[in-house]
């Protein structure tokens, strides 16, 4: 059994990401745990209204991956290029010393929002072996409107060397996407059910499954 942690800049990368894979971890035994880089707060002009919406789906999300722990460090969203990094590195350090995880999903570092590349890079503070021993895989997801929307031509494109199989994960991930109400729509917009199935098939085809997640494998420790 083995234990893994989805760290999301914003709540819904995780599921947008990888969360076929975080239920089918979850249905071999594997633990699973979520670290919530940003939260909502009035000061980082969010109404009180749109705060407990955010705070209900985190719980309703939670409930439906079934994680063993969320961890929510509450940077504020949109801004973590103006924190010191090594203040993002060490709370992440402290989340991966009590977990002790052997799986790390982080968002790719090409990303168009700033927060993701951020997160990416302070992950890549805490992932160092002999600091922390227990990590087996690092691996990076893609995100619908992040990853693919990047148009800069010296950020190298998202080139997938790892695939997972999700068909019999698909359609419970579109559920969970679906609770993130504010940041769902109809297709042709990014995250909607339509463009979620088209991503997962269109990976599947270039991996021999119905359906899969494509992950960049960083690292991978063997015994």
């Amino acid at each position: 059994m083995n234990t893994v942690i989805a760290i999301a800049p914003h709540p819904d990368d995780e599921t947008y990401g990888c969360g076929g894979t975080l239920i089918r971890h979850r249905e071999l035994g594997d633990t699973i745990h979520w670290l919530i880089i940003t939260s909502m707060s009035e000061a980082s002009g969010y109404s009180q209204e749109k705060i407990i919406k955010r705070v209900s789906e985190i719980d309703q999300v939670t409930q439906m991956y079934d994680f063993k722990s969320v961890h929510k460090l509450n940077f504020p969203p949109a801004q973590l290029d103006r924190i010191p990094l090594q203040e993002i590195v060490t709370a992440i350090g402290n989340i991966f010393h009590q977990i002790k995880p052997n799986y790390v999903y982080v968002p790719y570092r090409g990303d168009v929002h700033t927060d993701h590349r951020v997160v990416f890079d302070a992950v890549t503070a805490c992932t160092k072996w002999f600091r922390f021993e227990s990590i087996k895989k690092i691996l990076a997801y893609e995100t619908l409107s992040e990853t693919d929307f990047n148009i800069n031509p010296n950020v190298m494109a998202f080139a997938p060397n790892s695939y997972v199989n999700i068909n019999s994960y698909l359609d419970k991930k579109i559920a969970i996407a679906h609770s993130y109400e504010s940041e769902y729509g109809e297709f042709p917009f990014p995250r909607s059910e339509k463009a979620l199935r088209s991503l997962a098939h269109y990976r599947g085809s270039l991996s021999g499954f119905q359906a899969a997640e494509a992950f960049m494998l960083l690292r991978e420790r063997c015994e």
